[in-house]
């Protein structure tokens, strides 16, 4: 058993919390915080997988989840990276791919006969003139032989969730760079969400030598910053739209700005059995010690290309792991190397590394020096040949990438006008340029949202050797050497491809399946485009790199199929509500206030209601659907979809809007107010809208009318100020709209400035009191709230507005209708003209109103004492049978009485009979259009 590092080495795990877990039917011992590789690892445990075509024994090399070494089956899953999967109690674990697990694999024969099995061979060997042969024997054949994992097709349903998530700004990756670029971004006033695929965020940080420090600096100042760790965003697609996958969850993320500091990613280097186990990147061994206290062997080698390579060596002395040399390749030979030799570490200067020695695990490296050839025995190779940026996600967007051969970088061009580099990715790699770099990317996103006006400078960056990769070993006539360890492909692989007419990249990737495996070419593009550029005689630029597309990591099924849930929408005010108090609940798709305060609900909102009718209140109606509808037909086309007339509508008036669909039946309802001959502001019910909309666009274009329709619901926040006191505490504001009753008059509305906020105001009620609904730009909606809180307004739910509307008689759309109410049965008559030769569903009108009525909605009254017995859904009796049933019904706190709305009989009488819960038959007397104020003097007021 390989013994842990003490403390503080192993910052993720838990040391007095043991796990037990086995693999392959063996069972191990592992620590709370580690993954399924690190404990496995910590037992001295290498091998965990067995490769996809030779099947030779493979281990982590990047401990971050790039290569397909870490794959193994875990109970019913498959394909899980046991080096991001964090270990639980009782896991089991298997090796893929494999007969008898990871260390009896029948099918290691296979890698005796590499030399028969050429690249491309399948497409010579298996396909002929006749198919039946590759289709009855060689296809089961390779099928029952080839495969990651085993899919159990029992498997019951899985626990999938899709989320709808907006922001200012996505920042991709939370190190440094990315750390910097959501403080800078945040402090200007933005909506921020950081994403990254660790479970902490620092990135680097958290594993780099002497990084402690700085860590604690990068992650202060992130109030109000949501951070998704372990979570990966998968893609960039058209508008905008960046799904990011964390566990089981789907967030499909719509951001205005995105930042991406998605730092980089080692490349191994290419030599004889470079995929032996136990051959690692420099911050894998660093991962593993700083983050899981492993010793990750008992001699070690480290090839230092750059000065990241130097640290993990410093490390590895540190951690008491004997170092037996250093290797500096003829292009690194200006590394600072001092500090290994003040350590007392052997340092070879222009070595390479030939190839390695062992079976199940590395155990000596064949080195050529300018003195020799000299063989190391070691059981751990550090290998730091240089990286390439996270440069997949810009290249998913459109961005185009480059080589420059002379400095050895990689350029990044053509990005997106709202996405912005950070750190590495951008070319920054010393401490200071990184956290510049990221300061910068930030303010970009903020200038662009119009929330800053300058731009911070980044420092000169002449690390060029960070980016710098080494070049692969000239073609082992025995093989071996690999360049892409997913798809068992070796140098002579590629060389091999060049030689049968394969000379362009593209074409050599899908001939030799180069990149193709689950690493998507990370560790594999770079070293098969130098390939291909030595044996064609052109240079790296020249060649390219392959095209990166999403995904960018591994997606389940399941959570692509998963269940769409219920959008989850919030207001510009959603703040607001929470710091007053609001029991927050979902109305479709947005989180609206139901009541403030604490207590019983019914007692709150019957306070609310009083407030509004005694005093003024508030409430945010910015859920609201808002459409705007411009051009010269803009009156004629609304005259088509709703049934009252429009086109004679007189500027600055709000009309009452009724929308029907082809049968008849009402689908919708708003206002509309005509703002210019040629504009018109129209409102739409919150669940409604989208469905207006399409059946606007829809008819618009069947009719070809000069009009067009934008939905600006987003674009606009709305609060409705209500009460007899409302005209007083508008007037306390500052504004340069007069409010008098005669230049202001009911079912008018007017623009200008109110508190220094744009509005636009309509005089309109759906509480019965004096009311004006203010609409405004959302970001100027918390400043107008605070002003009218300031002004002695407070607010009231969604509990309280519908008890208000009930009293006024008015419906609710969807609620006291369905799919078969037509304007007749919900005594709406007065909203449809009778001059109109033409709107939807008037054909359908008509001809039902000649059948006659078979039901009507009634409005009734019971006393207070009735509620609870009778309540939304109870039927309405006739002669013994049910003809109907009650749509809303509420405690009034005006009327004293229980009031309700209910479909009954064409012709209910005086009274109707409705069965109560517990079975019982009351009468309930039936009242006129409304329970309060019927002659609407309080709205006119």
């Amino acid at each position: 058993m390989t013994a842990r590092l003490p403390a503080p080495w192993g910052t993720r795990i838990v040391r007095d919390t043991a796990l037990t877990f086995s693999f392959d039917g063996t069972s191990h011992c592992g620590l709370a915080g580690d993954t399924v590789a690190s404990a496995l690892l910590a037992e001295g445990r290498w091998v965990l997988s067995r490769s996809f075509k030779y099947h030779r024994p493979r281990g982590p090399q990047s401990m971050a989840g790039l290569e397909a070494n870490t794959l193994v089956q875990i109970g019913s899953e498959p394909n899980v990276r046991a080096d991001r999967r964090p270990l639980t109690e009782g896991m089991a674990v298997r090796a893929q791919n494999t007969t008898h697990g990871a260390d009896r694999d029948l099918g290691s024969v296979l890698d005796r006969f590499g030399r028969f099995m050429p690249v491309g061979f399948y497409y010579r060997s298996f396909f002929g003139p006749s198919r039946s042969s590759w289709l009855k024997f060689w296809e089961p054949l390779i099928r029952r032989s080839a495969g990651l994992g085993v899919v159990d097709t029992a498997l019951g349903e899985g626990h999938y969730q899709r989320r709808n998530l907006q922001c200012d700004v996505l920042v991709v990756g939370a190190g440094p760079a990315g750390l910097a670029a959501a403080r800078t971004a945040a402090a200007a006033g933005a909506e921020v969400v950081i994403v990254d695929s660790e479970p902490e965020t620092g990135g680097a940080l958290t594993y780099a030598r002497n990084g402690s420090a700085a860590l604690a600096q990068a992650r202060s100042g992130l109030d109000g910053v949501t951070i998704l760790t372990g979570a990966t965003c998968n893609g960039w697609y058209t508008d905008n739209f960046l799904p990011v996958i964390q566990g089981d969850t789907l967030f499909r993320v719509r951001a205005a700005q995105v930042i991406v500091a998605s730092g980089t990613q080692d490349q191994p280097l290419v030599f004889r059995n470079n995929d032996l186990p136990g051959i690692v990147s420099a911050s894998a061994v660093q991962r593993m010690m700083r983050h899981y206290a492993i010793r990750p062997g008992s001699a070690a080698v480290v090839f230092a290309g750059t000065p990241h390579g130097i640290a993990a060596a410093l490390d590895l002395h540190e951690a008491g792991v004997p170092v037996r040399a250093v290797l500096v390749p003829p292009e690194a030979v200006d590394l600072p190397t001092e500090p290994l030799a003040e350590a007392g570490l052997r340092v070879l200067k222009g070595a390479r590394i030939q190839g390695a020695h062992g079976k199940r695990r590395l155990t000596a490296l064949d080195v050529t020096t300018a003195s020799g050839r000299e063989t190391i025995a070691c059981d751990l190779a550090v290998i730091d040949a240089g990286a390439t940026p996270g440069y997949q996600l810009p290249l998913h967007a459109g961005a185009q990438l480059g080589f420059d051969d002379a400095s050895q970088r990689f350029t990044l061009s053509n990005l997106p006008a709202n996405m912005h580099l950070a750190g590495s990715v951008a070319g920054c790699f010393a401490p200071d340029a990184v956290i510049a770099s990221g300061e910068r990317a930030g303010a970009q996103a903020a200038v662009a949202l119009g929330l800053a006006a300058s731009l911070p400078d980044v420092p000169d960056d002449a690390q060029a050797h960070f980016h710098r990769t080494f070049p692969v070993s000239d073609p082992d006539p025995k093989g071996r050497d690999f360049v892409d360890v997913d798809e068992d492909l070796q140098v002579k692989d590629i060389v091999n491809a060049v030689a049968d007419g394969y000379a362009e990249l593209e074409l050599v990737k899908r001939y030799s399946t180069v990149g193709m495996g689950p690493s998507q070419g990370r560790h594999s593009a770079l070293q098969t485009a130098r390939i291909l550029a030595r044996e064609t005689g052109r240079t790296v630029g020249e060649i390219g790199i392959t095209t990166a597309r999403p995904p960018f990591g591994p997606e389940k099924l399941g959570v692509l199929a998963g269940p769409l849930r219920s959008q989850e929408r919030r207001t510009p005010l959603n703040a607001r509500h929470r710091a007053a108090g609001a029991r927050m609940g979902p109305a479709g798709a947005w989180w609206r206030p139901m009541v403030y305060g604490d207590g019983p609900t019914a007692e709150l909102a019957a306070q609310e209601v009083r407030m509004v009718r005694e005093d003024v209140g508030m409430l945010d109606v910015s859920t609201l659907g808002k459409l705007a509808i411009r051009g010269p037909d803009a009156g004629a086309f609304l005259d088509r979809i709703y049934t009252m007339a429009h086109a004679n509508q007189p500027v600055g008036r709000v009309r009452y809007c009724l929308m029907l669909n082809e049968m008849g039946s009402v689908i919708d309802d708003g206002v509309a107010w005509r703002m210019a001959p040629d504009h018109f502001y129209v409102t739409a019910t919150t669940g409604a809208v989208d469905r207006v909309f399409s059946d606007m666009s829809w008819w618009n274009a069947q009719w070809r009318m000069q009009v067009d329709i934008q939905n600006v619901t987003a674009g606009f926040a709305a609060i409705n100020v209500t009460g007899p006191h409302a005209r007083a505490a508008l007037e306390a504001l500052a504004g340069d709209i007069d409010l008098g009753r005669e230049a202001f008059p009911f079912l008018e509305g007017r623009s200008g400035t109110l508190g220094g906020c744009p509005v636009r105001i309509m005089r309109i009620g759906f509480t019965g009191e004096l009311s004006f609904e203010l609409h405004t730009p959302r970001s100027y909606a918390p400043h107008l709230w605070d002003l009218l809180e300031g002004a002695g307004v407070r607010p009231y739910g969604l509990e309280a507005s519908r008890i208000l509307r009930l009293e006024k008689g008015h419906i609710i759309i969807g609620q006291d209708t369905d799919a078969l109410s037509t304007p007749d049965e919900l005594g709406m008559q007065w909203a449809i003209s009778r001059k109109k030769p033409f709107y939807l569903g008037k054909p359908a009108v008509d001809k039902r109103r000649a059948i006659g009525l078979a039901r009507t909605l009634c409005r009734f009254e019971l006393p207070e004492s009735a509620f609870g017995e009778v309540g939304e859904s109870c039927l309405v009796m006739a002669d013994g049978k049910p003809v109907g049933h009650v749509t809303s019904v509420a405690v009034s706190p005006t009327v004293g009485k229980l009031i309700g709305l209910a479909h009954a009989g064409a012709e209910p009488g005086q009274g109707i009979a409705i069965r109560t819960r517990s079975g019982v038959e009351v009468q309930a007397p039936l009242v006129g259009h409304a329970f309060y104020d019927p002659q609407n003097a309080r709205q006119e007021a």
